[in-house]
Parts: C-alpha cells; structure tokens; sequence
C-alpha cells in the first residue's frame, strides 16, 4: 500500500501496533455494503465504467460468500479490514479493483463502516430492550396484587405490590430505549464522499451512497464526517445509563433471592451451586449483570479518553474507537438478554413478600393520612401524632394493626374503628389509586397499557 513513498516494509512492532484487523474484522459487512454503494455511485457518475462497476460488484459478492463460510484468510499485514477486502478483490477481478478506491480514503470508508455498526447495533438493542420490558411487564400483571414492602434507604417504607416495584423498570428501559433511538436518529449521516478530509474533485454523487446505505443525508462538513466518534460516545452514554439500571434491578434480584427476603426465587436455570457448600444456590446470573456495568462504563470512559485530545480531522488514535463501542454493546446485549431471562424465570413468593410488608410499621404513613382525610389534623400535626403511636407499638413488640383501639386512643383520643381500614399492607397498598401510584388496579392498567404498546412496535 505504502509502495510509491516507502522503500521498504515496517519493523515488526510496528506492524503488530498498526494492524487493528483483529478488531475491525467484524465490520466485513458494513465494509463490502460500502463499497457496493460507492462502486454504483461512481458508475452512475461516469467516474469508473458500468463493466468495472459488475466486476467489484460480483467480485465482493464472492467475498462476502468467503467469509460467511470461514474461507477467507485475514492479514495481520494488510492491516486493517478495509485492505483485506481490497487485496482480495484484486486478486479476484485485477484491474477494476484497483479503481473501487477512486474518490474515497479509508478515513470516510471506516466512518461509514462504522455508523453502519452503530446503527445495527441500536437496532438490536431497542429489540432487545423491548423484549426486556415485556418479560417484565407480562411479570407484572400477573402480580399486580400481591404486596411486598416498598423501600427508602433500604428501609421498609410503604407497602407498594411486586408489580408496581417492576414497573417502575418499565419506565426506566423504556427511557433507555428512547436515549438509543435519539443516538439512533443523530448518527443516520453518511460520511461517504468526504474522503481524507476535505472531500474530492470527482462529480461523486454524495446523496445516492446515503440513499443506498439508508442513511438520512451526507455528513455536510468533510471534516466532521471523518473525525467525529460522538455517535459512538452516544451509543456508549446511552448503554452506560442502560447498563445501571439493569444493574440496579441485578441488584435487587440477589436481595430478593437470599433467604433473609425470599421474595423471589430462580430456577436451576439461573442459579448457580457451591463446590463446597451443597446447599447454596446462587444468583450468579444477576451478579454477572451487575458486574458487566463497570465494563460498559469502561469503554465510554475509553472513547472519552481517547478523544478528548485530538485535533481534527483523523488521527490514527481513532483506530482503538471499535474495540471500546464493541467491548460496551457486546456486554450490555448479553446483559439485557440474561435480564430477560431471569425476568421470565423468577417465581415470585407473594406470601413472604406479604409477611415483610407488614414489618417496620409500613402502614404509619396511612395513619398519618387517616387522621388527615377524617379528623382533619394538620398533617404536621398528624405525622406527630402517627409517631407516638408507632413508639407505642414498638415498645409492645408488635405490629400497628395488633394495637387495640384502646391503647391507640391513649394517644389520639379521638381513633374510631375506622382506623383499622387502612392498617393492613394490603390496603395500603390498594388506596395509592394516584396517578402512577401503587394501587392494583393502576399496575394492572399501566402493564396492559405497555403490554399492547410493546406488541404494535415492529
């Protein structure tokens, strides 16, 4: 490649520094779908001949057959993916190889490889991310009633139903999904025709690769289309956020598995044993989900990095941008589909969900109201009152629906029998009938609601 300026070859470091084929081998399809557009662009243009058109056509067709079977040889050599395709073509056509490369630089080729990744790759993950929301929401529905202790602190707090706690992961990946679809829409720009860096003299026709690549238009500044990697550090930031609330809900799964909840539990499927404990059962899984955030947040932390200092338009830097954005959608698509899994696969236990909701006095909150919507107290003054009511309970070791009406009226005379319609979790839990709010009917609406919009999206 380098034959017409350089007399002789690269020490061996420096070719084992400069190849990048180990990593960007993956982009073959990109790469030969590039070249097909640039090639019929060219030939429509009258910059190269409708038979050399045919031939690069045909010729990467073959190419694209060989590597699907496992037949073609990489080149550590020809460094990069790019090279390896051409070298082969050339072999297989002569000539007209030689003329694919009129009007482009591997600088805009790698950039339009790349966005075609990218956008792959959101493609994949708004797919898998829906299929996410749904094992949860169809979770959800099915247990739209069944009440657990919501938390604060990871303290009991208010009496909430497992399927209100899933939902609100709805709403987090639906959020994560949009994020990759905003990415999505910003890097649907050709960068093709920009060339090294400041486009060509040939009539190309920049609008006719976008079209044929799906693109939504050129990239119309040359410079930008070959240096900027945003789309990627979007694609990134967007997984990151991804990757934290599925390692939040990883999180809650090895709480809720564990013998001092038993909220839930999974099947052999997703749980793991002990080689010298027998009667473990670990929820490796959800561990492994949690563990692959650092290495999401790594690779934008990666890309960041190798960005920041660079002046425009390509420097060769830019080269270790693949390895991150492959490294961090690699282990947030293998995270999202072991998270589909377990959400298919847990068995909620409603009954030790039902006992922990009545701990820790999660219906204070309701006593609070009561005295509100019926004596109407100020609700300082109600708060106040609810608290010596909950220390009363707490010094007699026992829950706030075992006091007796008479030991609460030693300190709000004014109780009546009423009070005991809002002291059981369950009917905590069903009067939250607020917009968003916890009731069992508001889940169940919510969860249909999801369920009918997740089946109408392609």
């Amino acid at each position: 490649m380098w034959g017409g300026r350089f007399s002789r070859g690269p020490a061996a470091i420096m070719e084992e520094i400069n190849a990048s084929i180990d990593v960007d081998r993956r982009l073959w399809r990109e790469d030969i779908e590039g070249s097909k557009a640039h090639a019929a662009m060219l030939a429509a243009a009258g910059v190269i001949g409708a038979e050399d058109a045919r031939a690069i056509h045909d010729g990467l067709e073959t190419i694209a057959g060989e590597i699907e079977r496992g037949a073609f040889t990489f080149s550590k050599t020809l460094e990069d993916i790019h090279m390896n395709i051409e070298a082969r073509l050339k072999t297989l056509i002569g000539e007209p190889a030689g003329r694919l490369h009129t009007a482009r630089s591997r600088n805009d080729q790698v950039a339009t490889d790349f966005r075609l990744w990218a956008r792959r790759a959101c493609d994949d993950i708004e797919a898998a991310l829906r299929d996410l929301m749904t094992a949860l929401a169809e979770k959800a529905l099915a247990h739209a009633g069944d009440v657990m202790p919501g938390f604060t602190h990871l303290q009991t707090a208010q009496p909430i139903t497992f399927g209100h706690h899933l939902m609100a992961y709805v709403e987090m990946f639906a959020r994560d999904a949009g994020r990759i679809a905003d990415a999505r829409a910003r890097m649907n720009e050709c960068p093709l025709g920009a060339a090294a860096l400041a486009g060509t003299s040939f009539p190309i026709d920049r609008e006719m690769t976008a079209a044929a690549l799906g693109f939504d238009r050129p990239c119309a500044n040359s410079l930008d289309a070959v240096s900027a990697r945003d789309f990627a550090l979007e694609l990134l930031a967007a997984a990151s956020i991804a990757a934290t609330h599925l390692s939040r809900l990883a999180e809650e799964i090895v709480l809720w598995t564990s013998p001092h909840f038993g909220f839930v539990k999974l099947s052999d499927a997703f749980s793991t044993g002990s080689s010298i404990m027998p009667q473990k059962r670990n929820p490796d899984a959800a561990e492994l989900v949690r563990a692959k955030t650092g290495r999401i947040t790594a690779s934008l932390n990666n890309l960041l990095v190798v960005m920041k200092g660079l002046p425009l338009a390509y420097s060769k830097d830019m080269q270790e941008d693949k390895a991150a954005t492959f490294e961090g959608v690699d282990a947030l698509a293998l995270a999202i589909a072991a998270m589909a899994g377990m959400a298919r696969d847990l068995t909620p236990q409603p009954d030790a969900m039902a006992e922990a909701a009545g701990r820790g006095f999660s219906t204070a909150t309701d006593i609070a109201d009561w005295l509100v919507r019926v004596l109407n107290t100020p609700f300082r003054d109600a708060h106040h009152v609810t608290g010596a009511i909950v220390a009363l309970a707490d010094r007699k070791g026992v829950t706030l629906d075992a006091l007796s009406l008479e030991e609460m009226r030693t300190v709000e005379p004014r109780l009546t029998e009423d009070i005991f319609t809002v002291l059981s979790p369950a009917a905590s839990a069903a009067s939250r009938t607020s917009h968003g709010g916890a009731a069992p009917d508001n889940v169940r609406a919510q969860a249909t609601r999801w369920l009918d919009a997740l089946t109408q999206q392609p």
